[in-house]
């Protein structure tokens, strides 16, 4: 009799233990999960360019992004992020920019833009370099797109305001930059919802606290 009540006692301790073991188990993995699709501030640049879903812009919002910032020939674009390479195709075709780099960090997306500007016939003007954004040198550029998340256009503010000449034109579609006020801000209705356009200049001489 005493030997059937320690058994039992060492089945349900056993039980117990398993069951602590387990629910410790599943809930590392549910945190392991929420940090990696999450960007944080410690996480690599190449990650956090990698958590940025492919979601491309309207014709129609690429057509108000580039009037926005008054595209011309005398301009650089540098759109991060670029997805199939429409901004940088447009910009080009369009509005006459003399050059335009997409930074693409998926390669099928880099090659499907190589396509789409051969098909363009714009590939003396136009390049699509597959590369973590966070690592491009950016200082040639007098305007520069955006499509990205919110957590990431907060970190790739000090970039911006550090490497840019002072007034070179930031445009980013849906997402702003936080502190960083934006000069001016348009929403353009779509077939499915209403898009919204930030419009920044660089200043001469940035806030500290924006840096």
């Amino acid at each position: 009799m005493q030997l059937h009540r320690m058994l039992g006692l060492l089945v349900v301790s056993v039980s117990v233990t398993s069951l602590m073991f387990t629910g410790c188990t599943q809930q590392r993995n549910f945190e392991a999960e929420a940090e990696a699709q999450v960007p944080t501030t410690t996480a690599q640049p190449q990650e956090r360019q990698a958590n940025v879903p492919y979601v491309p812009t309207p014709e129609k919002v690429v057509d108000r992004m580039l009037q926005l910032a008054n595209v011309s020939s005398n301009d650089v674009l540098y759109d991060l992020g670029s997805g199939d390479g429409r901004i940088p195709i447009t910009a080009v075709q369009k509005y006459g920019a003399s050059r335009a780099t997409g930074i693409e960090i998926n390669p099928e997306l880099v090659q499907r833009s190589r396509e789409n500007s051969q098909k363009a016939g714009v590939t003396d003007r136009v390049t699509f370099l597959q590369q973590d954004l966070f690592q491009t040198d950016l200082s040639q550029a007098t305007v520069v797109t955006l499509y990205l998340l919110p957590s990431v256009n907060l970190q790739l503010r000090p970039k911006l305001l550090q490497e840019l000449k002072p007034g070179t034109r930031i445009i980013s579609h849906d997402f702003d930059m936080g502190e960083w006020k934006p000069e001016r801000v348009e929403r353009v209705q779509g077939s499915a919802r209403q898009h919204t356009i930030y419009y920044w200049v660089v200043p001469e001489n940035p806030s500290a606290n924006l840096q």
